[in-house]
Parts: C-alpha cells; structure tokens; sequence
C-alpha cells in the first residue's frame, strides 16, 4: 500500500470522534468474547456514530482480523469471506435494560489496506473509510497506525476517482457530493435523495481539511482561486481522461449492483434475522415500507430478490 502523507493522516486523527456510548463498548467486549486475539482492531462507523447516546439505531461496526481462518466458524465463512470481504454478522446486548443492536463486518487487516488503495477497483471500502470514524480498539500502535493510514488512502483513492467527473472549478462540497452520489449509486443502497447533502454538512470541517490535506497526492495538478468569499479549485485533466473516467465509473457501478446482490445473499447465510434487518433498514434510509410475509421470512435468500425488485419498482434504491 502506497504511504499517505503524515498530514494527512494527523488530520484524519484529529477529527476522529472521541467520546464513545457504552453502548459500543458493551459490544465489543461482546466481540472479544467471539473472537478473542483475533482481534486487530474495531472501527465504529456509520449513522449512530453522529446520534450520540441514541440507542434505537443500528450500530456498525468493523472488525478488523488477522486472517479469516482465525476468526470464523468454519472454512466455508472463511472462503466466503475471503472472496467476497466482508462477512456481515448480527450482536444484540442489553445495556441497562435495553437492547443494544449492531451490525459488523469481519475485515481482515491486510483486505483493508488493500481496499483503500487505488489498487481497489470498487468503491465498496474506500468509499466507506474516507467518511469520519473512530477506531475504538487497535491491539498495538502499529496496527493504529496502519489503520489511520488506510484512512488516509482511503481519501487520496477517493478523490483521485471523482476528480475526472467535476466540470472545471469546483467546491470541495461538490466534490464530496459528487463522488458520494456515484459510490451509493455503485451500490444496493435505500437511500433518501438528500443523504449526501445531511452526510456532508454533519461532518463539513473534516470534508474539507482531508481534501485540502490529500490534494498534492493525487495524480492531478490542484489549483485554486478565491470567488465571492468560497474557494474554487481546479484540476489538470485532459479531455481523454474525463471520458475514459466516466466509462470506468459505468463499470464499477454496474459491478457494484451485481456485487451488493451477492452480498445480500451471503449475508443470509451469516445474518441472524436478515429479513427483518433490510426492511428496517430501507424504510430508515428510504421512507419505504415494504410488507414481508411469513413465507419470505422462512425462505432469506428468495426474500432479498422480492424485497429488492420491490424496492426498485417503489423508487427505494437508485
């Protein structure tokens, strides 16, 4: 993995939230006892990392391992998890009376560093540890380090993909709301129009410090001139280049679908209740409500085409 600069890295440091629910260290106190010194480190992400003490949610959480033999079950979750990272897998806990749900992905360190990277042709992860999180466990500093760098790579990958789609003077919130718009389109995502704009604007001070701090990584020549008080930033890109862009983002994102829908079905084999998780999940980010039968409960992988045809017909996912 290419190394990110150090300002970078402090910068994503810096930013990182500080003060954890108990709700997230009840959980992975839970996680160790699954999966013990198999654990290299554990990065809260997501929604409920802005919600505070808020315990409706669903808390996502990654557990970065030292291999997959190691932590899962069986050697057919190890294969799956090793062809097609991550496996996704159900907690519950209570915490003073009320039940604590999360959702995690098992995550080898080694499939981080390298999703991070411009090596990773899919968005799937650099897309995800570009955003803010807190690595609420590492086993050593070494591999803390090595997880804030592949944050820092992480925002260098992203921008680096997204720059050839900007017209020619751009904001860094534009940036952000482009690239955003076209990873969750190279996804299975229920998604309400506006969540990048609530994504952005949550998090504003650590979009634009990462960008400025990655730009002289990227493999295009950044300037910048001040307009009406905003700052307005312009990138050497050829005509070629843009095209040949615009091709490759039509590639990834219809890889991304047919990658999600596998995902989907991998994950009921991994997920405890799985239905009832994904139309929660499309109606908390999508306002659609989707009704599920019996039948469909029993039967996870046949529920995940219904409810995902549905979903598209009702303008759930993008």
């Amino acid at each position: 993995m290419m190394t990110a600069p150090a300002q970078l890295v402090r910068a994503i440091q810096q930013h990182a939230p500080r003060d954890v629910p108990p709700a997230v260290n009840l959980l992975v106190e839970e996680i160790f006892s699954r999966y013990g010194t198999a654990v290299q480190g554990i990065v809260f992400y997501g929604s409920c990392l802005h919600a505070g003490k808020d315990l409706d949610g669903l808390f996502d959480l990654y557990v970065l391992v030292d291999g997959y033999l190691s932590a899962n079950r069986n050697l057919r979750q190890a294969l799956l998890n090793k062809l097609l990272p991550p496996n996704v897998f159900y907690l519950e806990t209570l915490l003073e009376g009320k039940r604590v749900r999360a959702k995690y992905a098992l995550l080898s360190l080694a499939d981080l560093q390298k999703g991070t990277s411009r090596r990773w042709f899919h968005s799937y992860f650099w897309a995800r540890f570009c955003q803010p999180a807190a690595v609420v466990y590492t086993c050593n500093d070494r591999v803390a380090t090595q997880i804030h760098t592949a944050f820092a790579q992480a925002v260098i990958t992203f921008i680096a993909r997204v720059l050839p789609l900007l017209p020619q003077r751009w904001t860094i919130r534009e940036l952000w709301l482009t690239g955003l718009k076209m990873t969750y389109r190279a996804e299975f995502r229920p998604e309400r129009p506006d969540r990048q704009a609530r994504l952005f604007e949550a998090s504003a001070d650590y979009f634009e410090e990462v960008a400025r701090k990655a730009f002289d990584s990227v493999p295009f020549q950044i300037t910048s001139t001040d307009s009406q008080g905003s700052t307005l930033y312009s990138a050497g890109i050829d005509t070629t280049a843009r095209f040949l862009a615009r091709i490759t983002w039509t590639v990834r994102i219809v890889q991304g679908k047919i990658l999600s829908v596998l995902r989907l079905a991998k994950g009921a084999l991994t997920f405890e209740g799985g239905v009832e998780y994904i139309v929660w999940k499309i109606e908390r980010h999508s306002g659609v409500k989707i009704d599920v039968s019996p039948f469909l409960q029993r039967h996870p992988i046949l529920a995940l085409c219904v409810l995902s045809l549905r979903l598209y017909r009702r303008g759930g996912v993008r």
